[in-house]
């Protein structure tokens, strides 16, 4: 279909795109009604689905039409759900980053919407981001980014935009900190936020493992028992195993590590196996788990995630992250079965934790 012939074709025979993504929603539906705790098979594994909230909103968005994106995030933002918000905000940037008619559709007709224009911001951002000239061109922009945030009353989704966009800019500590403190006034454990202060802390010091680690752990220990945020010392556990090349997590202590992992295994316990909503965390931590060789508790988080598989953390090692998690299944699944990496209490044998990559043998 040629650009902008979207809308013109909304009461004709759907498009190919349109069409397969019916089938893919119309498979996570099914799978919702009838989820059992059977390991997914490989043609069953879906690479970052959207929930049944976000489903209908990207159909419609591949049509050209943006009225659904638009009443879903007014939802989330006048019900204060701005973990949801967050990650929806987030998927719909990045479909507009391909198909962009619906997001253009929208802005002419409200420029002022503060849901489009949270789109709007982080698709620029996204798109800055991948440029060789990332630095500039975000410096160019963040104004107009914390601009957005500023105009968006008590909503703190556009301040962890703001956040990003300052950390690609490379923003000195003092402006980082105006905008985190903007962030927190808004929502004190909101994950994203967080997330972004914990990348921009990592990236001014990528040997900081330790600060890392102390910020989220305050963070976590903070928060109510049901927030997201008390997985972040996980998310700091990942940067301290990623950001050296030995994949060793230098001067911190493999303790550490494995309660960041513990806290984040509570955590997923409390949602029901097979949802997309934790989806990207079990993905995480069964990551994680792999890291530091905890072969049985990366299995149980794999079994919980099902079919659901996100690019993150998996991307990161490879340009085929669903590739990449069916390698680390099978692995894990092998070593499982051969008893080798664990003790019973599901840790390692070996104090040398965190250099297995995944994917490795």
């Amino acid at each position: 279909m040629a650009e902008g012939e979207a809308e013109s074709h909304n009461h004709h025979e759907p498009s190919a795109v349109v069409l397969a993504m019916l089938r893919a929603f119309l498979r996570i539906a099914a799978r919702a009604r009838s989820r059992t705790s059977r390991p997914a098979q490989d043609d069953d594994v879906l690479l970052d689905a959207p929930d049944d909230r976000l489903a209908p909103a990207l159909v419609a968005a591949a049509q050209g039409e943006y009225a659904p994106a638009a009443g879903l995030l007014t939802e989330t933002r006048e019900n204060a759900d701005w973990e949801h918000r967050d990650r929806y905000a987030t998927r719909l940037a990045a479909f507009a980053r391909s198909r962009a008619e619906w997001l253009e559709n929208w802005r002419a007709t409200a420029p002022d919407d503060p849901d489009a224009l949270l789109i709007a911001a982080r698709l620029t951002v996204d798109r800055h981001w991948d440029s060789p000239a990332r630095t500039e061109l975000l410096r160019q922009i963040t104004p107009a980014v914390t601009a957005v945030a500023e105009a968006a009353g008590r909503d703190p989704v556009p301040w962890r935009t703001a956040l990003d966009a300052a950390r690609g800019a490379r923003a000195g500590h003092a402006e980082f900190e105006r905008l985190w403190a903007q962030a927190v006034r808004r929502s004190p454990h909101h994950y994203g936020c967080h997330v972004a202060a914990l990348e921009y802390l990592a990236a001014a010091s990528p040997a900081a493992h330790r600060e890392c680690l102390d910020f989220a752990e305050t963070a976590a220990q903070d928060a109510p028992e049901d927030a997201l945020v008390r997985a972040l010392p996980v998310r700091a556990a990942f940067t301290c195993l990623t950001t050296d090349d030995d994949g060793d997590a230098a001067g911190v202590h493999r303790a550490r590590l494995d309660a960041a992992a513990d806290r984040a295994i509570v955590l997923s316990a409390a949602h029901p196996a097979a949802d997309p909503w934790p989806a990207e965390l079990r993905n995480l931590l069964a990551y994680v788990l792999v890291r530091l060789e905890r072969h049985q508790d990366a299995a149980e988080q794999l079994r919980l995630t099902g079919p659901y598989v996100t690019s993150f953390p998996w991307a990161r090692d490879t340009e085929d992250p669903l590739g990449r998690f069916l390698q680390v299944r099978a692995d894990v699944r092998a070593a499982v079965a051969s008893g080798s990496g664990t003790t019973g209490s599901g840790h390692p044998r070996s104090g040398h934790g965190g250099r297995v990559r995944p994917g490795d043998h």
